[in-house]
């Protein structure tokens, strides 16, 4: 497993990720404890050394098994998310600063860790920073020892471009073939400010494997059944066809392709990745290879053509 920097943090983390939120059977129907352990079990034997996890996943049952896996892991980086209050119905987003105080204390003790290595905010509006409150807790956690890193796990790039204004040290974003946009747009403020990325959706929650049919039903459960329309997801699928020049040679599978593409570009410290099995998670790092070149530069150069033609933006 390769390691990259986490832009300024001075942190060195596996150029993979560990990402929990499918495993924590929130994202796509159950998942059993004794496979949730298994696949925290085999991605540290494999050598990843970043795990990315949040308060919310589970109702913080992730945060206690990813605590229990990375016990006397002092190699292991634990990225964890607060601002989801789950304790209503339905969950509503806070981050006032009793609150996110509140948060981190709990987060503190599921992991078992004296310090959370990198905290972000989960998903705030732009709203969150015309309001000092959310930063300012942050900060002073961070000034008690309680967090050394924060950041944000951002859904647009407005969202992106005020945390780093305000100093964000890593920002997780949407970044995958057919949604590549919000970190092209975040590229100069994030080399100016060195914050470090960590590529979240890398398979377009599964979408980029390429085995999907345009009629496909999800279960019960399953958040990809209100995500897409029924037309909305045939035409994804049939934007597919267009990315299937990425496979020949080592590249494998359309899977591997996306990894590969994620992993090509520089700015990412991290991709991460959501296998539900120990099975998706060794074939996905087999798949991916050992890198680098990940991606031929002709292949590069000819996929913005490609996505145009079917109506991606890029």
């Amino acid at each position: 497993m390769r390691v990259r920097s986490l832009g300024k943090t001075g942190l060195r983390v596996s150029e993979m990720a560990l990402g929990t939120w499918g495993l924590s059977g929130d994202g796509y129907g159950p998942v059993s404890v004794e496979s949730q352990e298994r696949v925290l079990s085999r991605a540290l034997e494999m050598g990843f050394t970043l795990i990315d996890t949040a308060d919310a996943y589970g109702g913080g049952r992730m945060e206690h098994l990813v605590g229990t896996a990375t016990r006397d892991r002092d190699d292991v980086v634990v990225v964890t998310k607060g601002g989801t209050d789950r304790r209503t119905s339905p969950p509503r987003k806070r981050f006032d600063g009793a609150y996110l105080r509140e948060s981190v204390e709990r987060s503190l003790r599921r992991l078992a860790r004296g310090r959370i290595d990198v905290f972000l905010l989960h998903n705030p509006s732009d709203a969150v920073f015309n309001d000092a409150e959310a930063v300012d807790a942050v900060l002073e956690l961070k000034k008690e020892g309680k967090i050394a890193h924060w950041g944000v796990s951002a859904g647009d790039v407005a969202v992106g471009r005020l945390a780093l204004r305000r100093g964000a040290e890593v920002i997780e974003v949407a970044y995958n073939l057919i949604h590549s946009s919000d970190l092209h747009r975040l590229a100069g403020d994030l080399m100016v400010a060195g914050a470090g990325v960590l590529a979240r959706s890398t398979l377009a929650h599964g979408l980029l494997v390429g085995h999907w049919s345009a009629r496909r039903d999800f279960a019960e459960g399953d958040h990809r059944a209100a995500r897409w329309t029924k037309p909305e997801l045939e035409r994804r699928v049939e934007q597919l066809a267009a990315l299937r020049f990425l496979v020949h040679g080592d590249v494998m599978t359309l899977r591997a392709a996306a990894v590969r593409f994620v992993l090509a570009n520089s700015l990412v410290s991290s991709a991460v990745l959501g296998p539900r099995s120990p099975e998706q998670l060794e074939e996905l790092v087999r798949e991916v290879g050992s890198g680098p070149v990940y991606m031929r530069d002709a292949d590069l150069a000819r996929l913005p053509h490609a996505l145009d033609a079917v109506g991606v933006e890029i």
